[in-house]
């Protein structure tokens, strides 16, 4: 049995892992499970000390008969501790990919609107020292680098909301221990008995490599050392690229004889940095797919990666938005457009933002005269009217109208130390 002592040191130890000034208003993700039903109870204490409103939500992904009722067994559990509490549905499974990664960037995006929605800018996550030891435990099994086998970070911004961890060096027993103190139940998960899953597989073998000394806590100690290292060379690469790398116009250009003298790690990061950048935030591409195209920098080749093309162009690389991913990408004027640009400019009502595109630059007999190359302008946004191009401010043509990049996007070298 779990000592009050202990409690109060868990507690401790939970907000220690927070800001120090926490949010007028905290969101908690809760799935009703022992880890984020303890999450919730820690947070409601707090919130209650320091004057904060904590609220809640459970993503129901309608992958399980019983999914909606544990939704509302945990909208039942938030009342009574009179936090507001909201179910997040998602029903866009499609039966292709992999089901548990789908489901967490569904997860992710849910929760995420719905912070927006409720005027929330953290969020706080119940992942363990197991759940951060068995991530180490797989991504080891994909041969990860010193990002990868840092794990999950204590803090992370995503679509403009923090995402808090503040559970990564508390193991699952003992939030266990304390709910049973407290006398609180929780929901136990099928799936987490489920040996398809390499989650499943990796809590197995964590088991199993207890008595050689590999237990959760020493992996979390092995994941905030990689951590270290991981910052280290965050910084390093937005030094290297403030002296090789610049933005044109939403893009990013390489100096590939700068870029070629840099280690190979350096190397990737800032290839990562600039296609998540340009695209993005999402998964960074495969190792292979970094590999691929960090050679054809290196070498003048073309190439795309991630969303974006890799266009040679002399004794430099730029690398821009891919046209073919945002073809057909229309936005109203006053909305942005592939995420990160803004139009404005004259009234015109029946006008909309799309891509230039190749018809785009068939009415610029001019646009060589910006110096950009021909793929990079082809993806940049431009005001059409039905099939009129009334607007292209990057390839020259303004006619009265700015793009900007909206003001919620980060400046290029202070993203790197974000990857």
């Amino acid at each position: 049995m779990l000592l009050s002592s202990d409690a109060d040191s868990l507690r401790s130890d939970l907000r220690a892992r927070l800001p120090k000034i926490l949010p007028n208003r905290l969101g908690v993700a809760v799935s009703g499970g022992g880890d984020s039903v303890a999450l919730m109870h820690l947070l409601h204490e707090i919130a209650q000390a320091e004057g904060i409103e904590l609220r809640a939500a459970t993503v129901d992904h309608g992958l399980r008969a019983a999914s909606a009722d544990e939704a509302q067994t945990v909208a039942e559990h938030a009342g009574r501790l009179g936090i507001l509490h909201d179910t997040l549905c998602w029903r866009g499974w499609d039966q292709i990919g992999n089901l548990q990664d789908h489901a967490r960037q569904a997860r992710y995006s849910l929760l995420t609107n719905w912070a927006r929605d409720q005027d929330i800018t953290a969020i706080a996550l119940g992942h363990t020292a197991d759940d951060q030891a068995e991530t180490v435990l797989m991504r080891l099994g994909r041969a990860a680098g010193v990002t990868g086998l840092s794990a999950m970070s204590a803090m992370r911004s995503q679509d403009g909301i923090q995402l808090l961890r503040p559970l990564l060096d508390v193991t699952r027993q003992r939030l266990r221990n304390y709910l049973t103190e407290i006398d609180v139940s929780w929901i136990e998960d099928p799936s987490n008995q489920d040996a398809r899953f390499d989650r499943i597989k990796a809590r197995k073998a964590l088991q199993d490599l207890e008595p050689v000394g590999i237990t959760p806590e020493v992996l979390v100690r092995v994941a905030e050392n990689l951590a270290q290292a991981r910052e280290a060379l965050a910084v390093f690469a937005q030094e290297s690229a403030r002296k090789i790398a610049s933005v044109s116009h939403g893009d990013v250009v390489l100096d590939r004889a700068g870029f070629g003298e840099l280690p190979d790690e350096i190397q990737r990061r800032i290839l990562v940095g600039a296609v998540l950048w340009i695209a993005g935030a999402g998964y960074p591409p495969r190792r292979t797919a970094v590999e691929q195209a960090t050679k054809a920098v290196l070498t003048g080749q073309a190439g795309s990666i991630g969303g974006c093309l890799l266009v040679p162009k002399g004794n430099k690389a730029w690398i821009c938005r891919e046209f073919r991913v945002i073809e057909g990408l229309a936005a109203p004027i006053g909305e942005r457009w592939d995420g990160r640009w803004v139009m404005s400019g004259p009234k015109a009502k029946t006008a909309e933002i799309r891509g230039l595109g190749e018809d785009g630059l068939l009415q610029l007999p001019d646009w060589r005269a910006t110096g950009r190359p021909r793929l990079a302008l082809k993806s940049s946004p431009a005001i059409w009217q039905g099939e009129d191009l009334l607007a292209a401010p990057l390839a020259g043509h303004p006619n009265g109208w700015r793009a900007e990049l909206t003001s919620d996007w980060p400046e290029f070298h202070a993203s790197l130390l974000s990857h």
